[in-house]
């Protein structure tokens, strides 16, 4: 029964999408609730799977030696697979009605629900081979989504992004080889899979061969110097951006880079190396980079864009950090920000969509026409700012209490860049925030007048994000108990 759930949760949805532009729906609407009652129950079907998680590895596919196609259900699957399955539902209501103003809207929900399942099988690999299979599909499926509006700027876009992501694979793949080669298994085993018969003198071989798939699967996460591509990338619906920004593509990249670090090469054999000092580095100049960037930009996705590459790398810090709390920092971030990240890049959306407008400049008196978007744009500034009571606050406080604990110097050195982060963070956001609701003397507001919210598909999913950002803020303690779990090994 359980392998049934496991290839059901994951072939459904691309199933699903397949049939979108097969099926002759009489009316828009028809097609909404095909979509959207496929995608909540399925979604029911991952927390089911979840909450009665079978122990045993289902091996799909046995190729030869230790090379399969499996899926298995451990803590960090939950985690990723938990976090996907309840911010798709919403994610979907968002975009009807978001794309109502765009065309080949069948093309576009085919390839947005096939995301879905493509997502959940990065989750729910059981080895590093699954991974890797899904990981490039995943390419695959989202290119035609950020070229979907098919103009110049979508289609350049779109050939970076592809570029970029098959470059980052082939560093990724590589890491693979050597997990074959040097490793007991190619399954996911907190603690790593190297043989240390196998190694013999080849250590420092294997630490470049790691920072080579580290910075593989970097792509995806954005890390530096192959981050120009996200920016970039915003020129797709609102609703891919969100994806790519907050839910499938970085986290799958940051989710990659966690089973790398702890489940494939072992943190152990990493830390106090050479490959951590440079992985870290590497981290913690992204951290500064991004937000430096998000300052200068005027474009309102770019911004957000460069804010989520800085996002991303606090994920990594605590990768790299390479402890139990590096990782329970990670993970915090990754699951927090990925409710931030979308609820301000659905704010961003529901702006566009409203009223055309797509640079901050251009924001001037809006928060008094449109109050509930904006009020909920403040309440992700703030949090992705860190400031207490709010969901940012827990995962930058786990990050920079697992850097004092590991006594590295240099992860210390890496509190100082999330201070600059959060400073530079509070600039560009709260930038926005004051030019919406308090304009310039002599502000004509006449030009607005038939600016207002959203209706309730916008909203509704605007809202639940915010109150999961506040309740994270407020009652962190049993999610943070979850993920300490999981950097223990109990899941």
């Amino acid at each position: 029964m359980s392998e049934i759930m496991l290839l059901t949760v994951i072939l459904l949805p691309v199933l699903t999408g397949v049939l979108v532009p097969a099926v002759p729906f009489r009316k828009r609407w028809h097609m909404e609730v095909f979509l959207e009652t496929l995608v909540c129950v399925n979604s029911l079907l991952v927390w089911a799977l979840l909450s009665n998680r079978p122990e045993e590895t289902f091996v799909l596919a046995n190729f030869t030696g230790n090379l399969s196609i499996a899926f298995r259900v451990d803590g960090m699957a939950m985690v990723f697979a938990g976090l996907v399955s309840f911010l798709w539902p919403f994610a979907t209501l968002f975009a009807f009605e978001y794309m109502t103003k765009e065309k080949h809207e069948k093309v576009f929900f085919l390839f947005y629900t096939m995301t879905y399942g493509v997502t959940l099988g990065i989750a729910l690999a059981g080895n590093l081979l699954t991974m890797y299979f899904f990981y490039e599909l995943l390419t695959l499926v989202t290119v035609p989504l950020v070229m979907h509006t098919l103009t110049r700027e979508a289609i350049l876009a779109s050939r970076k992004y592809l570029y970029y992501s098959l470059g980052g694979a082939a560093f990724a793949f590589i890491g693979l080889i050597f997990i074959i080669v040097y490793g007991s298994t190619t399954d996911f085993v907190l603690g790593g899979v190297l043989d240390a018969a196998k190694i013999g003198g080849k250590t420092n071989s294997l630490l470049l061969i790691y920072v080579i798939a580290f910075m593989g699967f970097g792509v995806k996460a954005a890390i530096c110097p192959f981050n120009s591509w996200l920016p970039q990338a915003g020129v797709a619906p609102t609703p891919v951006t969100a994806l790519l920004h907050a839910v499938a593509v970085v986290k799958a990249g940051a989710f990659a880079i966690l089973r790398l670090t702890y489940y494939s090469y072992g943190a152990d054999f990493l830390r106090g190396t050479w490959a951590q000092y440079a992985t870290m580095g590497v981290v913690m100049f992204t951290i500064v980079y991004g937000c430096s960037r998000a300052v200068k930009e005027t474009h309102l996705k770019r911004r957000l864009a460069y804010s989520t590459i800085s996002n991303l790398s606090y994920i990594l810090f605590g990768a790299v950090i390479m402890t139990p709390l590096g990782m329970v920092g990670a993970l915090s971030h990754m699951v927090f920000h990925a409710f931030m990240k979308i609820c301000s890049f659905f704010c961003a959306g529901a702006i566009m969509h409203q009223t055309g407008k797509h640079y901050v400049h251009e924001l001037d008196g809006m928060g008094r026409k449109m109050p509930w978007v904006f009020g909920i744009f403040t309440v992700s500034a703030l949090a992705l700012m860190g400031v207490p009571g709010l969901a940012g606050f827990i995962s930058k406080w786990n990050l920079a209490y697992a850097a004092v604990e590991s006594g590295s110097m240099l992860a210390c050195f890496g509190i100082g860049c999330l201070l600059v982060s959060a400073l530079l963070t509070a600039i560009y956001m709260l930038t926005i925030v004051i030019r919406a609701f308090f304009p310039a003397a002599g502000f004509d507001d006449g030009k607005l007048r038939n600016v207002k919210d959203p209706n309730w598909k916008m909203l509704l999913p605007l809202m639940v994000f915010t109150v999961m950002i506040v309740v994270f803020g407020l009652f962190s303690t049993p999610v943070v108990s979850f993920f300490t779990d999981v950097a223990g090994g109990i899941y």
